[in-house]
């Protein structure tokens, strides 16, 4: 029986498979982000060795490839700060640590479902943070740099994705956008625009934004005050060595927010842009479901949610035509996510609390 762990550090990811009594399955290896599906491959079917591993298991720091894992058919489990060593500022803990506490106490993990994405078991978390912050959020607000949707008397929407850029669906994404002549907003990781410059280019060269979306997809919950602005400088550094500029919004992963990021936020540095609209892409209910969920719920200043990385995008894509057509036949222009919360002072939504 094996067990795998997954780290991440700057500039991929560390993997260590052991078997039952803690020796290596096979030497450790290590992947850059542009061969994440190839990781996924490797991991499955026949696996490492002979077998997948029992478990596959992340860090709660890391969102970015439990999605295209349990795509596989792997179980994949998440490691939560208080069953772990300490962490650096900037990493994860190392791959074998991760493996260890699968081997040796399976049960101190969280299972992952599609369903529920990288934060499965976190609600109470996640929603606390969220409460917690409500003060902050209005300050960000007063202050122009908080929104989830722009004025609905114009016929103006944002059509954004996250997670990317990805060496298989990004691509795919940019090309249906050209087809029909619309522009959107891509909130990347920095693990990947570091990976994949070419595609952070290619989507600027064709007239989309860029948000900032953290570097590895933590559970903010889950870091320090400091460990997120890492997050945030390494990822601006990335998107300048990439394309020379840094964008002017920042989506939080998940959506989560806390009064101890948020005050970070304070201190200066991009918007906060959330979303009214969440297609649900990232849990696979189908083409047809994605579509009919953003067209029912989509109207004059939302923020769309998609995505083009983190997980098997095939969904997405597939569903990305019927998107546009239908937002189209509304008489609906799409702009820019900070374009449209800057079109007025009613641009900004209602803080939640």
């Amino acid at each position: 029986m094996l067990y795998a762990g997954i780290a991440w550090s700057a500039d991929g990811y560390d993997v260590e498979v052991i078997d039952t009594d803690g020796n290596r399955a096979t030497a450790p290896t290590h992947w850059g982000a542009e061969r994440v599906p190839e990781l996924a491959a490797w991991l499955g079917a026949p696996g490492p060795s002979t077998e997948p591993p029992r478990a596959v298991v992340v860090e709660s720091t890391n969102g970015l490839v439990d999605g295209l894992l349990t795509a596989a058919g792997l179980t994949v489990f998440r490691a939560d700060p208080w069953v772990l060593p300490e962490r650096p500022d900037f990493g994860s803990v190392p791959a074998r640590a991760l493996a260890e506490r699968a081997r040796t106490d399976l049960a101190s993990l969280s299972p992952l479902t599609a369903e529920g994405g990288g934060q499965t078991g976190r609600d109470d978390d996640y929603h606390g943070g969220i409460g917690r912050s409500a003060a902050h959020e209005a300050e960000l607000a007063r202050a122009g740099r908080w929104f989830r949707h722009g004025p609905r008397d114009r016929h103006e929407i944002a059509l954004t994705f996250d997670d990317g850029p990805d060496p298989v669906f990004t691509g795919q994404v940019l090309d249906i956008l050209a087809r029909y002549g619309v522009h959107a907003t891509f909130f990347c990781v920095g693990l990947h625009v570091r990976a994949l410059p070419d595609e952070v280019r290619r989507i600027v060269d064709a007239g989309h934004s860029l948000g900032n979306h953290t570097w590895s997809h933590p559970f903010l919950p889950d870091l320090s005050p400091r460990q997120f602005r890492l997050q945030l400088e390494r990822t601006d550094e990335a998107f300048d060595r990439a394309v020379g500029r840094v964008p002017a919004v920042f989506r939080p992963p998940y959506g989560a927010r806390t009064p101890e990021a948020l005050s970070e936020l304070l201190r200066g540095g991009p918007a906060l842009a959330l979303w009214d609209v969440d297609s649900w892409d990232w849990a696979r209910p189908g083409p047809e479901k994605i579509a009919r969920t953003v067209l029912d719920h989509a109207g004059p200043g939302s923020l769309i949610l998609m995505h083009d990385g983190g997980g098997d995008r095939r969904q997405s894509v597939a569903a990305l035509p019927s998107v546009i057509e239908g937002l189209l036949e509304r008489n609906l222009r799409f702009v820019a996510a900070d374009a449209l919360a800057g079109r007025s002072a009613d641009a900004l939504g209602e803080p939640a609390g």
